[in-house]
Order: C-alpha cells, then structure tokens, then sequence
C-alpha cells in the first residue's frame, strides 16, 4: 500500500478516536454531574463519602460487562481507568484526605494511589505513628499503612499501633514490588555510589554484587528519598520503583533486580469509621489466651465450631508481663454475618484480651 493510501486511512481512524473520545468526554462530564448530586444527598442524610463496598462493586460489574462487549478492552485494566474516574468524581463531592508513610512516591503512597485514586488529597508523614496521629487529630479522613510482606514478614510496628490505637481497618491493598537500578544518568558505568533502604539492599544484594561489586552503598529512609536524591547527584544511582523514577524523573537503567519475583506488600487502610459490609469480606481481631494448657487450642476451636475460616495468625508480645503474648487473626466474613457474630462473640468471653480491628471488603485485583 502507498504512503498516501496510509496516511489516509491513519486520518479515518484517528477521526473515529477523536469522535469516541469526545463522546467518552462527554459522558465524564455527565456522570461528574451526577456525582455532584449524589454527593448533596449524602451530605444532607450524613452518609460517608468514601465508600468502598460501593466502588468494588461497580467494578466487579464492570469486569462482567466487559465480556458482552468482546473483551477488546483489556479487562485488567478497567479497574485502573475506572479507579481514576471514580476518584476525580469523589472529588467533587468532598476533599478527601489521607496519610501515608512518605515521602511522595514510597510503596506506601503507591498503594494509597491503587486503593484511592489520584484525585484525594494525600498527606505525607514521617513515620508509621505519625499516620495515626493525623486521623486521630482530625488532620486526615484514611491512613495507608504497611502490615505485611511476602518475604519480610509482617510489620510488627504496624500490629502494636492497631492494638494502642482507636482506629479500625476500612479495606486492604496488595502491591507487586518491583525494584530497578534510577540515575539521572544514562550510564551505568558513571554510576559511583547507590542510594536505598536496607529492605530494598536485601532483596538485590546479589545483583549489586555481581554487576557494581565496587560501589559504595548509602542507606536511608525510603527507596523514594533515595530516588529524591540521585535527582541531583549525575554519579549517583537509587534503587527504588518505576514510581519513584517517574516522580523524580529518572531512568531506570536495569529493571527489575530484586531476587524474588513474587514480592507483595499488603497495606491497610484504616480510619475512624467502620467500613461498610461488601460482598466478598474479610474480618480482623486481636486476642489473648489464658495460660493453661491447650489455651490457644481451645479458643480456636471456636472458629471451627460456627464453620468460620481463618486464613492468618500472627503472634506478638502483649507487653503487659514476660511470655504473655496477643495473636492477631484474619477470618472470612464480616462481623455482622450470624456464624461470625455467634464465633466473634464466644470468643470474647473466652478471651481476657479481645479487640475487634475491624471487617472490611477483600482486596480485589
């Protein structure tokens, strides 16, 4: 076919783009209208803002209704583009704001931006218990923050803070780490000194080994102080996320050189208000046994006898004397389901510690 043949059938599909997307524009503005109303009643009968049973749902169904148009659309991307209307829509309704373990750009922030949306105001703190405070204070509507890795373990900061705290657990989100080799620099060669965390050092110690044995390491707080620093530094290397690269405006000269290729993190969200019951739930609580032979065995049993699942238990030291510890747990269900009120409710006779941290929708992917 000749050039000009090209050109213009390009010319008759480009047109075609700009009449759906100009229709597609359309119908954002028309749905953005409908927000804003939807936003009036819930302010005049007190109903939250944020609602994630609601958006799992309208992306479930959407996920479904892909498939009687063909799939064209990739359906692992409707989440994503439908997250980013939903969340500007939000907006309108209500400035949203939400605290993170920062600074911009941290895994922490990524997984509030996959959980939120880009259209909240995000709050960026210095430490995990700084997260806490702001919503305490009044500062913050949700906080973001780490509680377990798939190759780290869980963050037992984390777990203590959810016990000292008031706050409970509005929903969850797993993020796939990927680290890769940032620099302002195009040259790997040039590079003579790599900015990282010491969690991120672990997982690709063996690939700085191997291909830059000789250069020097320099630890900080986060991988996106790290990538913050090589911003400036022309020798400077940062092992951080494709995030972080794009924040801070780096190359990213290797991809992906962290060992493990199934690395996830899992963020709670949390906040003052208890989360509303979703379709697909999941329930989390704290408590202690008493020290007695079979103890743990016995309250356990509990969950056996009204037929609920426990799908996580985590020890912790409850601080309060030597050898006396807290088991965190993660159950199937929402607190209001009958067989795990009944089992909830047991339990908490059973238990001389007990603290429901809350049920919240199942992170959907």
């Amino acid at each position: 076919m000749d050039k000009r043949l090209c050109n213009e059938k390009l010319k008759n599909y480009r047109d075609e783009i700009d009449r759906i997307d100009n229709e597609i524009l359309r119908l954002l503005n028309e749905r953005a209208k409908i927000a804003k109303a939807v936003g009036d009643v819930k302010k005049e009968c007190n109903l939250p803002i944020f609602n994630p049973k609601r958006e799992n749902e309208i992306f479930i169904r959407l996920k479904e209704k892909n498939k009687e148009f063909g799939e064209e659309f990739p359906t692992d991307a409707i989440r994503y583009v439908f997250k980013e209307i939903i969340s500007a829509c939000r907006s309108l309704e209500s400035d949203i704001k939400v605290a993170y373990l920062g600074p911009q750009a941290t895994f922490t922030h990524q997984a509030g931006l996959k959980y939120f949306g880009q259209s909240v105001k995000y709050i960026p703190t210095q430490t995990i218990k700084d997260v806490f405070d702001e919503i305490l204070k009044g500062n913050a509507k949700y906080g973001v923050v780490p509680i377990e890795n798939t190759i780290e373990g869980v963050v037992n900061y984390t777990l203590d803070l959810l016990v000292d705290y008031p706050l409970v657990i509005n929903g969850e989100v797993i993020l796939e780490i990927n680290l890769h080799l940032l620099s302002k620099n195009t040259d790997i060669k040039q590079i003579k000194k790599i900015y990282t965390h010491s969690h991120a050092l672990a997982e690709t110690r063996e690939w700085i080994l191997k291909n830059l044995p000789n250069v020097p390491i320099i630890e900080v707080e986060s991988t996106a102080k790290a990538a913050e620093l090589a911003k400036d530094d022309i020798e400077a290397g940062a092992i951080a996320s494709e995030v972080a690269a794009e924040y801070y405006n780096l190359h990213i000269l290797e991809r992906k050189i962290d060992k493990h290729k199934h690395n996830k993190t899992r963020f709670l969200v949390i906040g003052k208000e208890p989360a509303p019951k979703g379709k697909n739930n999941k329930t989390t609580f704290i408590f202690s046994v008493k020290n007695e032979v079979g103890a743990l065995y016995k309250t356990l049993e509990i969950l056996y006898k009204y037929n609920v699942n426990m799908t996580k238990i985590e020890s912790r030291p409850s601080k309060r004397e030597a050898w006396d510890y807290i088991f965190f747990t993660d159950i199937e269900g929402h607190m209001e389901d009958n067989n795990v009120k009944s089992a909830l409710k047991e339990l908490e006779k059973k238990s001389p510690f007990f603290k429901i941290l809350g049920s919240y929708p199942k992170f959907e992917s």
